[in-house]
């Protein structure tokens, strides 16, 4: 008996080797297998599965829409992976599937698609003025993943600079680590709040309030009033200082030039009350100024 069941362990192991070196006459299989970080000898016990990995990734390079995936979980590949001493086989998201997971990351307010779709890799870094923004950008990412308090940004610049657009990509970039954010263009943001009523209300404004890394964009281009000022900004910048939270913002507006703008509205100039907004703001931002051409003509 003993005997026979060595026989058939060792037939078992023949047509495993054969099942594998057959599939290995195929450059894509042979290709893909010699990439994996596992033994031969542990891959051939799994050659159907390898098959199908391969086939989802030659499938993968020919696809324009992820509605149209035909893997057999759509969006996702089979993928090998050696843990305690055995294969196991799990499905990750394809790059498309990931670009969408890490874009459900970050909630959007009012903003446009090229700012939705800001890429890091897509700024432009031959102008000097970019450089120590980009620094600043290196360093933020480094700090925030080791959980170090880190303060946001104060980004004042020029009409079409791109500040609106170096914030975003810097976002859209930690998304894809995980970590959630919300852009918001806030004089509309202003707007639709002044439009909204019960739970839609409530819920656009604790958005903005608790988001883990919040983005207010062109803050000073907004018709300022009592309520924008005190009952909205005043309140979320308050709440968001008391709890540590990163706060970006742009304008074209210096710190100084904001404050006088928050000091106006139709209750007269009250100055004390928009000197507390701008220390609210020192509080949590570095400020920074982007001298640029304007990349919009």
């Amino acid at each position: 008996m003993e005997k026979l069941s060595k026989y058939i362990s060792k037939e078992n192991k023949i047509n495993l080797k054969k099942s594998y070196m057959d599939a290995c006459s195929d450059k894509d299989f042979y290709n893909y297998v010699k990439t994996l970080p596992i033994k031969e000898e542990e891959l051939m016990k799994y050659t159907s599965s390898l098959e199908q990995c391969v086939k989802e990734r030659k499938s993968c390079k020919e696809c324009h829409n992820i509605e149209k995936c035909s893997h057999e979980v759509k969006g996702y590949i089979l993928t090998p992976e050696k843990t305690d001493n055995r294969v196991i086989f799990s499905y990750i998201a394809c790059p498309k599937k990931k670009e969408i997971l890490y874009k459900e990351n970050v909630t959007y307010f009012d903003v446009p698609k090229d700012i939705k779709n800001a890429s890091l890799k897509q700024v432009y870094k031959d102008d000097k003025g970019r450089i120590p923004i980009i620094k600043y950008f290196s360093q933020f990412i480094k700090d925030y993943l080791e959980n170090k308090e880190v303060k946001g940004l104060y980004l004042q610049g020029s009409f079409g600079s791109g500040k609106t657009y170096l914030i975003s990509a810097l976002l859209n970039e930690l998304a894809k680590k995980n970590i959630t954010s919300t852009i918001v263009y806030y004089p509309e943001f202003l707007r639709e709040l002044k439009s909204s009523f019960g739970d839609d209300y409530n819920e656009k404004y604790l958005t903005a309030k608790n988001s883990e890394i919040l983005f207010l964009d062109d803050i000073g281009a907004e018709n300022c009033s009592s309520w924008s000022r005190d009952e909205i900004l005043g309140s979320i910048l308050q709440y968001r200082m008391e709890e540590h939270l990163v706060t970006f913002f742009t304008s074209n507006l210096s710190l100084s030039e904001l404050e006088n703008h928050l000091a106006t509205t139709t209750n007269g100039v009250e100055k004390i009350k928009a000197r507390r907004i701008i220390e609210r703001i020192k509080q949590l931002t570095v400020v920074m100024e982007l001298v640029s051409e304007n990349r919009r003509k």
